[in-house]
């Protein structure tokens, strides 16, 4: 762990930042400057409590349809406290930790601005909760994305107030027990801070954030892996020569056929003469489809960041201009259709990669059939092509947009809603068999690349051919390649390319 503390406050926060947030698990803090403008905030909102003509939604009104219901001034805590309470209707599985860590330092960098008006004792405990790594429950299902994730966010702010589940070193225990351990008071929610803490766009800003340094990770290996494929394959290394992509300059497009030609560089497979005239699109067309694939990322983050970098809670308040203003920042409609966007660009990753596994097992240009020195005896490298093929279709099912849709809640009050906390997980459920598939055409690409010794292929390939091989042998004869479609996946996720 990092001894160094990020910090936190209004100042932009960096893709860079949350990949070494993600990677050594560097602490955080708030700044001086975020910690004046949250007590400057709590101060004029407590200064607001003598103005009893009007109506601040969720201050001393009722939630949702309930908006017009007033709240009497010594119900405050109550109010805020059974709002937490009873939002807390989270259900599915418990969201993954890397992803919860996320969760509270959104939170907490929006809380930052002083536009909330937590108390800074709120804020002051979801920064322990984070540096201590204790982390609340949270629960994948329940959220619309809308009114901000408001199960979600109840189930990881719960523990404020004694209440819910925490996760401490890997046993979940109650909070109220964890409290006592530590010494933590139950905070006293003050006007507002239950609506502060729980509107926001963090489990969906959390996910897509994580999703997006995994995504990076695995367009990285996409390319890699097929360079190998490449090789394997005996392709022409013409479709990647600089000036086919110079005329069509898409960044993505352009930075792929450049890492190819890297990749490739000094093969000696490469180099050889060709017999055919063209090579299939799986293998063509890679710089065109994997490029659009990162034109999209670059899209989606910039969304991302420009989210995590905002106030997204209701209603907004601006004590230097004396405003206190009701809005919709908590709607997750941006990131809802951006996390449509990413899952379908990541899906073809995997679907190009699936159709190169296929044509590697053809038995076509020089290499056995199904890449087994004796097939029909052996089935080789069959069945793992039908794993990658049902990993393909169940993301095209997965694809199906969730931002298109829409339910009516809150008896007509919520009326248009983003979806987007569906639009999360199932992109992240995307992210997950792009892994997958990955790694199942690393085995293959591999496997082949033998067939063509004594030629070699490039250095960089046949360093990472040498460091494989340590996971998952050469496949002399059947054997149950599970096992060895577990360590490739594994492979890919404890190296880089």
């Amino acid at each position: 762990m990092s001894y160094n503390y990020l910090p936190l406050d209004e100042h932009w926060m960096s893709f860079e930042q949350i990949r070494s947030l993600l990677d050594y698990r560097q602490q955080i803090s708030i700044t001086f400057k975020a910690h004046e403008k949250i007590v400057q905030c709590r101060e004029y909102l407590d200064a607001q409590g003598g103005n009893e003509g009007k109506l601040f939604y969720g201050i001393n009104t009722g939630f949702g349809f309930l908006q017009n219901v007033r709240i009497d001034p010594d119900q405050t805590e109550q109010l805020q406290y059974n709002l937490l309470k009873s939002h807390a209707c989270g259900l599915g599985d418990p969201v993954p930790a890397a992803i919860v860590r996320l969760m509270l330092v959104f939170k907490i960098k929006s809380l930052s601005y002083g536009h909330s008006g937590v108390q800074i004792d709120t804020v002051k405990r979801l920064l322990e909760l984070y540096n201590q790594d204790i982390l609340p429950v949270v629960y994948t299902q329940g959220s619309l994305g809308a009114s901000g994730d408001l199960a979600p966010l109840s189930h990881l702010c719960l523990p404020l107030i004694g209440l819910g589940e925490l996760m401490v070193e890997g046993v979940k225990e109650p909070a109220g027990a964890v409290g006592k351990d530590k010494g933590w008071e139950p905070i006293h929610l003050r006007s507002k801070e239950g609506l502060a803490l729980i509107n926001g766009t963090q489990f969906m800003s959390a996910y897509g954030m994580y999703i997006l340094a995994q995504a990076q990770r695995l367009f990285d290996w996409a390319d890699f892996i097929s360079a190998i494929s490449w090789d394997a394959f005996d392709c022409s290394l013409e479709p990647l020569h600089e000036k086919i992509h110079a005329i069509r300059p898409h960044k993505g497009q352009v930075a792929t056929a450049a890492s190819l030609r890297e990749y490739l560089s000094g093969s000696e497979i490469t180099e050889r003469p060709k017999n055919q005239v063209q090579d299939p699109y799986s293998f063509r067309c890679i710089p065109q489809v994997h490029g659009a694939s990162r034109g999209v990322f670059e899209h989606v983050l910039q969304v991302f960041l420009t989210e995590i970098n905002s106030v997204t809670d209701n209603p907004n308040i601006f004590p230097e201009d004396d405003l206190i203003l009701s809005g919709g920042n908590f709607h997750g409609q941006p990131l809802a259709m951006a996390l449509d966007y990413l899952a379908i660009a990541l899906a073809e990753v995997a679907s190009i990669s699936e159709r190169r596994v296929f044509q590697l097992l053809s038995g076509q240009r020089g290499l056995p059939l199904f890449l087994v020195k004796d097939p029909g005896l052996h089935s080789g490298f069959m069945i793992p092509q039908y794993t990658a093929a049902g990993i393909v279709s169940e993301n095209k099912q997965l694809c199906t947009p969730a931002s298109v849709d829409s339910i009516t809640s809150s008896n007509g009050q919520e009326d248009h809603v983003s979806m987007g906390a569906n639009a999360a997980t199932k992109c992240y459920r995307v992210m997950q068999n792009v892994e997958k598939v990955l790694a199942v055409e690393l085995m293959s690409a591999t496997q082949a690349l033998e067939f063509r010794r004594p030629l070699h292929s490039s250095v960089q390939i046949e360093e990472l051919l040498s460091r494989f091989r340590l996971s998952v042998p050469f496949n002399d004869a059947d054997r149950v390649l599970h096992d060895d479609m577990i360590n490739a996946i594994h492979f890919i996720q404890q190296n880089r390319p």
